[in-house]
C-alpha cells in the first residue's frame, strides 16, 4: 500500500505535467501551498525559474487582521494580495497550480478571490 505522501506527490506531478503540456503561451504559474496553519501563494516564472511575487498568511499585515491563517477567510485575503501583486507586475493571465490538493475549500476560496480581483485562469 502506498503512503499518503507518495500519493500526494504523484497527484502533484500529474498536475504539473498537465500544466506544462497545456501552457503553450508560457504564462506565469500561480502555485498554492497549504499547511495546517497557513496558506501560501506564489507567482512563478518557469522559464527563468524565479518567484516574481508571493503572499501568505504569515505576512505581518495579514497576521494582525486575521484570527486564523487556516480558514477560508484567510485564503480569500491571500488571493486578494496575490492578485494585487500581479497587477503591480502587469500580469493578468496565469496558470493555476493547485499542487496535489483538491480544488475545494481554501484552495477554491483563494482561486475565486484572485479571479474577482483581476487574475484570469
Amino acid at each position: 500500500m502506498a503512503s499518503v505522501n507518495k500519493l500526494f506527490n504523484r497527484r502533484q506531478e500529474r498536475v504539473r505535467i498537465n500544466i506544462k503540456k497545456r501552457n503553450k503561451t508560457d504564462r506565469i504559474r500561480l502555485s498554492v501551498f497549504r499547511s495546517q496553519n497557513h496558506i501560501y501563494a506564489q507567482l512563478i516564472d518557469d522559464e527563468q525559474s524565479a518567484t516574481l511575487a508571493s503572499a501568505s498568511t504569515v505576512s505581518k499585515d495579514l497576521r494582525k487582521s486575521l484570527k486564523s491563517g487556516a480558514n477560508i477567510t484567510a485564503a480569500q485575503e491571500v488571493g486578494k494580495l496575490i492578485a494585487a501583486a500581479a497587477k503591480k507586475l502587469k500580469i493578468t493571465k496565469v496558470v493555476f497550480d493547485k499542487g496535489g490538493y483538491l480544488y475545494h475549500g481554501r484552495i477554491k476560496a483563494l482561486a475565486d478571490a484572485a479571479r474577482e480581483n483581476g487574475l484570469e485562469f
